[in-house]
């Protein structure tokens, strides 16, 4: 089985609660690890993510410990649109 990480940055304006963590994440950018598998047995090239893990930086609350921590890829994206809209409502809060 062949497989893929692609790798990208989330950019969020607003700290934001993610409810897996029980905890408040600051504003800021975060690395994003998507690992996909190639889907075989079809005649063209085509893979299906498996695993979407977010990069939460090191902290004195966390106890200076990077963590990698396994999302929801549609619970990344609803948190993502929350803070475009609380962008676009309350633009004097943005940087």
């Amino acid at each position: 089985m062949f497989a893929r990480t692609t790798h990208r940055t989330v950019h969020f304006d607003q700290p934001f609660w993610m409810p897996d963590l029980g905890e408040t994440v600051p504003a800021g950018d975060y690395e994003v690890d998507e690992d996909e598998e190639l889907i075989e047995g079809i005649s063209w090239l085509a893979y299906r993510r498996v695993a979407t893990f977010i990069k939460l930086p090191a902290t004195a609350e966390n106890k200076y410990r990077m963590r990698l921590i396994a999302i929801d890829p549609e619970e990344l994206e609803r948190l993502m649109q929350v803070d475009r809209n609380a962008a676009a409502i309350f633009p004097s809060l943005s940087p």
